[in-house]
């Protein structure tokens, strides 16, 4: 087995919950304020953030949504999102984030699989939320009913076995098909924060702002939880916005910027950014999606600073390589974390390939999820019976062991960090009257790094494409909706994933 080892020494993985570990960041600074509202100011210390988890972890058992329990929580980028994220899982429950911008179809569909009591969002999401949670209880921030769920505090962690007990439930579509409810523990997350803050040099008092959602696993690791545990502290917004955004980090003199590709496009080319002070600025770091070196040379260059980037999947908590400060490489997804190793396998032969040869990647380390939710067929497909992790993107490592992500075996179409998988569109649009079969894949775009589209083949009466794009509007979040339609007479059902997107796309270039 050739095997490429991260190149930076192991950490001692802490043997904590991540609210302790969070809480241990936090306790020697207890006047900091470590949580802002972008758009209000109104602010958290340390003190009463923590004082917060443990009332509502007290309120949430004594009403019955403690350990064993749960918890869904749908809501933007708000303070109140990180109490109770924490709350939840100091009480010994289980929390499943969910996108504010679901239609209630996809609100039910995660609130049935991951068998969630309670729903908690916000009260202009209160209509929609109500709608796809039937008879489950749901509860707005900032009603009585939330302040009613403060309740006598639970002073230390409830207790729960760190390598087994769920504690969230983020859902991903994995390497293909629907989304499923990624199971990480306490321990992934614990594991991967401290990863974070080795390989990527984080210091205490840095503070981020915050656009990139704690719903998603980027967010809710890299920003939520290593910033409080790391020492720093985070400026919420509830969606990006460009002279927020970078009022924040001027105003709060930002180290450095968290951030996808889409904005790293707007910080290479906007006239905005001229108008504000960002000297203080040291890096810019993308993820979610590759970054090419002719962009990442762009933004570096127009704010004076270090481009860098990482790597990641929701199934790995979500971080595992990220390219160091001191050593950048442009155009490499980075090196390996702490505690990680990688392999390079071919794909028709199943053999380990070398330095600088192409091949899927595959990941092994304490930050490999337990699983996928009541998918045992899918967790055997992604995870190894001893451990590894495929993750259906085609990489090469160099010598030095860097990283660079080639191209996906997976199906998953990328639109502005955010992923789509195309089984999910192909099964809405199948659904519709007067579509027979339905093929969808991404094509590139410069500003979203990837547009889903679709090829149908249409009964009659066959719909036109105003219709589809209504149908698809009423049961899909905003960034999963199709950008082109396409009527074929035939779809090469045989085909493999990449394959199928090779032929319709010159299906589509032959008119």
């Amino acid at each position: 087995m050739t095997t490429f080892a991260s190149p930076i020494a192991d950490i001692h993985i802490a043997d904590q919950s991540i609210t302790q570990r969070v809480f241990a960041g936090l306790e020697n600074r207890p006047d900091a304020v470590v949580l802002t509202d972008g758009p209000t100011g109104r602010s958290i210390t340390a003190a009463a953030f923590i004082d917060q988890v443990k009332q509502l972890a007290g309120g949430l058992t004594a009403a019955g949504f403690g350990a064993g329990h749960t918890v869904a929580l749908m809501a933007p980028n708000i303070p109140e999102y990180c109490v109770i994220f924490h709350a939840v899982a100091w009480a010994g429950g289980t929390i499943t984030t969910l996108n504010p911008t679901y239609t209630d179809h996809e609100i039910k569909h995660q609130l049935i699989d991951s068998k969630s009591e309670l729903l908690i969002t916000i009260p202009g999401f209160l209509d929609t939320a109500r709608a796809g949670a039937d008879d489950l209880p749901v509860i707005a921030v900032g009603s009585p009913e939330f302040t009613a769920l403060m309740g006598d505090p639970i002073p230390t962690q409830v207790p729960v076995d760190l390598d087994e007990h769920t504690v969230v439930l983020p859902y991903s579509s994995g390497t293909t098909g629907l989304p499923k409810g990624v199971m990480l523990s306490h321990r992934n997350l614990v594991v991967n924060v401290d990863q974070i803050i080795n390989a990527a040099d984080f210091q205490a008092g840095e503070v981020a702002a915050g656009f990139l959602p704690f719903f998603h696993i980027y967010g809710m690791t890299v920003l939520m939880n290593v910033h409080l545990a790391g020492g720093g502290a985070v400026v919420t917004m509830p969606r990006f916005d460009l002279p927020l955004f970078l009022q924040i980090c001027q105003d709060h003199k930002a180290r450095r910027m968290w951030i996808v590709p889409p904005v790293a496009l707007a910080l290479a080319k906007h006239p905005l950014i001229d108008d504000y002070d960002l000297t203080s600025l040291q890096q810019v770091f993308s993820g979610a999606a590759p970054l090419g070196a002719e962009l990442s040379n762009a933004v570096g260059a127009r704010l004076n600073c270090i481009s860098l980037q990482g790597y990641g999947m929701t199934e790995l908590s979500p971080v595992s390589h990220a390219t160091p400060g001191n050593a950048n490489r442009p155009g490499a997804s980075g090196l390996a974390l702490p505690n990680t190793q990688c392999r390079i396998v071919d794909i028709e032969s199943g053999t380990d390939l070398g330095p600088d040869q192409e091949g899927e990647l595959w990941i092994k380390g304490p930050q490999v999820m337990q699983g996928y939710l009541n998918n045992p067929a899918a967790t055997a497909e992604t995870i190894t019976k001893d451990g590894w992790l495929r993750t259906g993107d085609i990489a090469r490592i160099d010598a030095d062991g860097y990283m660079f992500i080639t191209d996906r075996l997976k199906e998953l179409i990328k639109y502005k960090g955010f992923q789509i998988a195309p089984a999910e569109l192909e099964a809405a649009l199948v659904a519709m009257d007067g579509i027979t079969d339905a093929a969808v894949i991404g094509i590139p775009d410069d500003e979203a790094g990837e547009l889903p589209i679709a090829f149908v083949i249409a009964g009659d009466p066959a719909p036109d494409d105003a219709t589809i794009k209504a149908h698809l509007h009423d049961q899909l979040a905003h960034y999963k909706q199709i950008h082109q339609v396409h009527f074929v007479a035939e779809i090469p059902k045989s085909a493999s994933g990449k394959i199928l997107r090779r032929l319709l796309r010159d299906q589509m270039a032959a008119g």
